[in-house]
C-alpha cells in the first residue's frame, strides 16, 4: 500500500512513541514524492526536534513544525549520502566511512542516523557492504534508504526494510516533461488524425528516448572505467567482463524507467484532449489548451477514448520483447492517425 508522506510520517511516529520503532526504512516513491521531506522529519524525531507533525501554541492551536531540508540536519551522527562519483555511483569507500560513523558512540545518547538517497546507485561492493551494517545494526541507529527504483536493489536489502511507497511525486513537466509537450503541441499543429501527424507525433517522442538512451549509456560508460581504473591491476579480465554486461544492463534498465516517464506525459497529453472535449477540470498541461483545444472540438468522445486505448495498449506491447521502433511506429498510427 502506498501512502502520503504525511500519513507515513504519522505511522512511524506512532511506532516511535511505542518503544517499536525499526531500525531500517525503504522510502519509494517518484521524483517529488517526498522522501526527502520525510527522511528529515524522521531524523527530527528521533532525536527530539519534531515529535508530530505540527506543534502548539500558548493557545493550543496548531502551528506548522519548520523542516529543514535534509542536507542542512547532516552533522557528526547524521550522515547523508549521495551519488557524488563522476557516473553518479555511491561507492564502497563511502558506505565504509558511514559505517564507521554509526559504530562511533554519539554524545548524550543521541541517535545516529545514516541516510542513503538514491540507494538503488550504489554499486555491488557497496551494496553487498551496506547489507552487513542492516544484519548487524549497531545500537540507537536508524537507517534510511530512499529511491525512486527499489527493484534495482538486492532482495537482501529490500527483505531487512520496512517498505514504504509514497504517493505524488514527479511534476510531469519535470525532467525534459516540458520539451517534450511543447514538441507535441508543435507537431499536433501541423494535423492531427492522419499517418503523417502521427509519424511527426512519434519522430518527436523518438526524439526524446534517444536523448535518454545517450544519457543513461554514458552514464553506465563512465561507471565502467571508474571501476576499471580502479580494479584492473587487481582482478582478472574475466571479472571486468562481468563488469562490463552489468553496467549494459543498468544502462538499459535507467532508459527504460526514462522511456516510462515519458509514456506518464504522453498519456497525460492525450487525456488532457479528452478533459477539453468534456470539459472537465484538472488539465495537467492547462498551458497547452489553446493548442489542444481546436483538436479536442473536432474529435468525438469515443474517438479519443479509442486513442488513448491504443496509448496504453503500445505501452503494454513496450513491456514484453517487442521490436520497439516497429512497435512505435505501429503503435502511434493506430493511437494518432
Amino acid at each position: 500500500m502506498a501512502y502520503t508522506s504525511e500519513r507515513a510520517f504519522e505511522l512511524i511516529s506512532a511506532a516511535h512513541q511505542r518503544g517499536r520503532l525499526a531500525h531500517a526504512f525503504l522510502l519509494s516513491g517518484a521524483v517529488g514524492c517526498g522522501k526527502e521531506m520525510l527522511a528529515a522529519r524522521l531524523i527530527q524525531l528521533v532525536n527530539g526536534g519534531a515529535q508530530a507533525s505540527t506543534g502548539f501554541d500558548l493557545f493550543g492551536a496548531p502551528v506548522a513544525v519548520e523542516v529543514p531540508p535534509l542536507d542542512d540536519l547532516e552533522s557528526g551522527w547524521v550522515r547523508v549520502l549521495r551519488p557524488r562519483m563522476k557516473s553518479r555511483r555511491i561507492g564502497v569507500d563511502e558506505i565504509r566511512d558511514l559505517e564507521h560513523t554509526l559504530h562511533l558512540a554519539a554524545p548524550g545518547g543521541a541517535c545516529k542516523v545514516g541516510v542513503i538517497t538514491e540507494a538503488d546507485r550504489m554499486n555491488d561492493q557497496a551494496a553487498n557492504a551496506f547489507l552487513k551494517t542492516l544484519e548487524e545494526p549497531p545500537p540507537k541507529t536508524l537507517l534510511l534508504l530512499l529511491t525512486a527504483n527499489p527493484q534495482r536493489l538486492l532482495p537482501t536489502i529490500l527483505s531487512r526494510c520496512v517498505c514504504i511507497q509514497l504517493l505524488g511525486g514527479r511534476p510531469l513537466l519535470a525532467e525534459g516533461g516540458a520539451e517534450l509537450v511543447a514538441a507535441l503541441n508543435q507537431a499536433a499543429t501541423r494535423g492531427f488524425g492522419t499517418p503523417v501527424a502521427a509519424l511527426h507525433l512519434k519522430a518527436a517522442f523518438v526524439s526524446f528516448l534517444a536523448q535518454h538512451r545517450t544519457a543513461a549509456e554514458a552514464a553506465a560508460a563512465a561507471a565502467e572505467k571508474e571501476e576499471i581504473a580502479a580494479y584492473r591491476e587487481a582482478t582478472d579480465g574475466a571479472w571486468l567482463k562481468e563488469r562490463k554486461a552489468f553496467h549494459e544492463a543498468a544502462a538499459q534498465a535507467e532508459y527504460l524507467d526514462g522511456r516510462s516517464r515519458l509514456f506518464d506525459v504522453l498519456m497525460a497529453w492525450m487525456a488532457d484532449l479528452l478533459r477539453l472535449k468534456t470539459q472537465a477540470a484538472g488539465l495537467d498541461f492547462p498551458d497547452s489548451a489553446p493548442k489542444l483545444r481546436p483538436i479536442a472540438e473536432t474529435e468525438s468522445e469515443s474517438r479519443l477514448l479509442q486513442r488513448i486505448e491504443s496509448l496504453d495498449a503500445l505501452r503494454r506491447t513496450l513491456e514484453t520483447n517487442a521490436f520497439e521502433p516497429l512497435a512505435l511506429e505501429v503503435g502511434f498510427l493506430k493511437a494518432f492517425g
